[in-house]
């Protein structure tokens, strides 16, 4: 936990629930122990997608397709949004989540890794949310750099790692210390790349938030 729970709890409490469909599909998710955004993060994604109105909307780790429903839900009308995931298991329950909604239309789910198919997009994006394994993160950057227009919004999910981002990699796991290492190097980038303004939020699990600038 990064921030007092009490507070968490609190200001969770203010919030408004979502469609049925989203509250069922995030129940579902839950009751099997899929990974999904926390509702700080909903919140938080909510106000930038109401500030930015984007039309393209790319998704780096889709899940069970939440978080795409919940940006379809969110955007304009109009949005597009291409999503990709690599976890062979969780690929159809997307598509039959996409399919419930009536969104299978108007999202574009992309199977394999991120690191293959990212290099092949050529339309470029608004708005990229960046929600798959962290210690891949770092890798994506440059191509998720080439696609996002000038004036896009990065979102980076997961980035303080429950604290454990602060903490010396030695008092990190041994299986954990990669990934630690790696994400310290993500944040650095986002923080340092002259071709971004970054801030970094003690949202759920740690959001940082980049803006692309004209360069």
């Amino acid at each position: 936990m990064i921030t007092d729970e009490r507070f968490v709890t609190f200001i969770n409490s203010l919030g408004t629930e979502n469609t049925p469909l989203l509250e069922e599909i995030e129940r579902e998710a839950r009751e099997h122990h899929v990974p999904i955004i926390r509702r700080e993060m909903q919140s938080l994604l909510k106000v930038l997608l109401a500030v930015s109105r984007p039309e393209r909307i790319l998704e780096v780790g889709t899940a069970v397709g939440f978080s795409a429903l919940f940006m379809a839900e969110y955007a304009p009308e109009e949005v597009s949004i291409t999503t990709i995931e690599n976890y062979e298991k969780r690929i159809p329950v997307a598509r039959e989540n996409f399919m419930r909604a009536g969104r299978d239309g108007q999202i574009t789910l992309i199977e394999g890794d991120a690191a293959e198919i990212l290099p092949e997009l050529k339309e470029s994006f608004d708005f990229i949310f960046m929600d798959a394994a962290k210690g891949q993160y770092i890798h994506f950057l440059p191509e998720v750099m080439r696609l996002l227009v000038p004036g896009g919004i990065l979102l980076s999910d997961n980035v303080l790692q429950d604290g454990d981002i602060i903490e010396s990699k030695f008092a990190v796991t041994r299986r954990n210390r990669t990934i630690h290492k790696r994400m310290r190097e993500y944040l650095y980038e986002l923080t340092h790349h002259p071709l971004l303004t970054t801030t970094v939020l003690p949202v759920g699990d740690g959001a940082a938030v980049s803006v692309k600038t004209a360069g």
